[in-house]
């Protein structure tokens, strides 16, 4: 009975211990008698002991794995190190695990004598210049290299290009050499702007200072006519009212007598007196003379 219990014992131990269950993004790969019987995807599974086994667990996320620096040449003969990232995912398990031995070192094998061939038909700028165009062509050979081992290139990165010491150095001057003269061309612009602005300000206060003057010339100008019509004004009014009083000719003989004493008073070394103010004047002596006799 004992013996029973302890063959149901292992039997229930040897089960659970062939239940499997394949996490997300994880593939497995089981043989069966040593060959290739099938691929477990996601869920609960349950293999054969002694029979069936487990021959590589596969994970179907991407991954990422950045290569060291490779030694390359340019086609103008500059020797420079270059490091490469690599993006890849696995799509066929069964190909990842009997296509290729070793699947990264061939990745990476792979990658460095791709580098080197694309790289010894660029030169030197145009290795540094060129990222997008030598990325896009390792991706399309790689793709097409790995497609047979069930991977997939999604993106490849060149993450460092490291020229000699001695071209670095160049380049550094060349940078410096460059920065120094968008510097100059900056500061001369500003001057350049800076006059400008300075030119402006001095046209537009000419102008404003000559339209002061003519404001004020103007206005002058106006306020002698208003001045000169305020003066008519009050003469042709005191005229008007000299008329409708209807005076005398005494009075009006008075009155041209002031204006000839008035007259006289001034600068003038002739003056000459019309014959109405001169009988008008004879007529005031005659009476001077007939008073005092």
């Amino acid at each position: 009975m004992e013996a029973i219990f302890t063959i149901f014992l292992i039997l229930i131990i040897l089960v659970i211990s062939n239940i499997k269950v394949v996490p997300q993004a994880y593939a497995y790969v089981i043989e069966r008698f040593g060959g290739y019987h099938a691929t477990w995807g996601v869920g609960l599974h349950i293999k054969i002991p002694f029979i069936d086994r487990i021959s590589k667990r596969v994970n179907l996320k991407e991954q990422v794995v950045d290569f060291p620096p490779q030694p390359v040449i340019t086609k103008d003969n500059v020797s420079m190190q270059i490091d490469t990232v690599v993006y890849f995912q696995i799509t066929d398990p069964k190909l990842y695990t009997y296509g290729v031995e070793r699947p990264m070192m061939a990745i990476e094998n792979l990658t460095a004598t791709t580098l080197r061939n694309i790289i010894g038909d660029l030169d030197l700028d145009g290795t540094l210049t060129s990222r997008d165009t030598v990325n896009t062509k390792m991706r399309a050979i790689l793709d097409e290299a790995t497609d047979p081992w069930g991977i997939k290139i999604n993106r490849v990165e060149l993450k460092n290009i490291i020229p000699p010491r001695e071209i670095q150095n160049a380049m550094e001057k060349q940078m410096k050499a460059e920065r120094e003269r968008r510097e100059a061309i900056l500061r001369a612009e500003g001057e350049k702007k800076s006059s400008i602005l300075m030119a402006e300000g001095e046209k537009e206060s000419a102008i404003l200072r000559a339209e002061a003057k003519k404001q004020a010339a103007i206005r002058e100008a106006e306020g002698e006519a208003e001045a000169i019509i305020a003066v008519q004004t009050a003469i042709a009014e005191g005229i008007r009212k000299i008329n409708e009083a209807n005076p005398s000719q005494s009075y009006i003989a008075i009155k041209s007598l002031e204006t000839m004493e008035k007259v006289s008073d001034g600068q003038a070394t002739k003056i000459i007196i019309p014959s109405e103010i001169q009988s008008l004047a004879g007529l005031a002596a005659s009476c001077k003379e007939l008073l005092k006799d």
